[in-house]
């Protein structure tokens, strides 16, 4: 284990600044208060890639730089699809922006937006570090979809009747929203008889799942935490489920982030793994630590 690097203080000292400003309301910067989620973010995905960092000598902000970068964009258009998908359920919705054009949203929305999967997925790699965190993982319950034609129309159709069925009955489906869009990316791939993100649990290998779900949750507790007291925020209506909460989020509204988490590695492993080798499989090297360290990028990821 190295020592915590010069520019992982830096994001740290910035990220320490964005969050104060965040829960402030000093008149004289009334004009940025509303527009510090992206750069608090941006933040926070610098000071988890030093700490991975710190423990492996490697992180995929320094040595995968290409990736990273594509992970912007991508996230970006990732969320806008749940944005759509909410305006079916209409779990959420935002206030604290002012009167913004349909133009004037869409840029402001989407900056933030693209932080996401970038967060998330650095997440994962730093929690991929800790051995002990995933112990008995690697040699746990196996499962594969053996027929892979089968599961994947099985999969493809079910995941499509699951988002039509959200428009008819949203306050009874809503949470297919978390679930559907990843049994659609499995499908996808099993029908082109490609890897998944659960190729590995043939194996028994469940350790790159555990991490990826575990680092939304991670993720999403710094969502909610840093967006109750912000000024430009978003709030919930999520049917039966609104009399507990922490923060703004029902409590059993977090079991829908370890979901999340598995959609964010398979969106990354179908967008970008044919241009960026073995997206899921980088994740699993990172068990242990040494692995990772030893780990050479390839052409594509530098």
């Amino acid at each position: 284990m190295g020592r915590f690097p010069w520019w992982g203080w830096l994001a740290l000292f910035w990220s320490s600044g964005c969050w104060f400003l965040a829960w402030t309301r000093f008149e004289w910067m009334q004009a940025v208060q509303a527009h510090t989620f992206a750069p608090l973010w941006i933040g926070y995905i610098v000071v988890v890639n030093a700490l991975t960092y710190r423990r492996t000598g490697r992180c995929m902000l320094l040595h995968r730089p290409r990736y990273v970068l594509s992970l912007f964009p991508l996230s970006a258009c990732f969320w806008w699809f749940f944005e759509y998908l909410n305006r079916f359920v209409q779990n959420w919705h935002y206030v604290g922006g002012g009167e913004l054009s349909a133009w004037e949203y869409l840029v402001r929305a989407t900056l933030p937006f693209s932080t996401v999967l970038p967060a998330v997925l650095g997440t994962a790699e730093w929690l991929s570090s800790f051995p002990r965190l995933s112990a008995g993982l690697d040699r746990f319950v196996t499962f594969e979809f053996k027929n892979h034609t089968t599961w994947g129309w099985g999969l493809l159709i079910g995941s499509a009747v699951g988002l039509f069925g959200i428009g008819l009955w949203p306050d009874y489906l809503f949470s297919l929203v978390w679930v559907a869009p990843l049994l659609l990316i499995t499908s996808l791939q099993l029908i082109r008889d490609e890897p998944t993100i659960c190729s590995g649990t043939a194996q028994g290998d469940w350790r790159t799942l555990w991490a990826a779900a575990l680092a939304a949750l991670i993720c999403g507790w710094f969502w909610e935490m840093w967006n109750f007291y912000s000024l430009a925020r978003w709030e919930y209506a999520v049917p039966f489920v609104q009399r507990f909460k922490l923060f703004e989020m029902p409590l059993l509204g977090y079991a829908g982030y370890l979901p999340f988490g598995l959609e964010c590695l398979a969106v990354a492993d179908l967008c970008l793994s044919r241009k960026f080798s073995g997206v899921v499989a980088y994740y699993g090297a990172a068990e242990g630590g040494t692995d990772l360290a030893q780990r050479k990028p390839t052409v594509a990821e530098r």
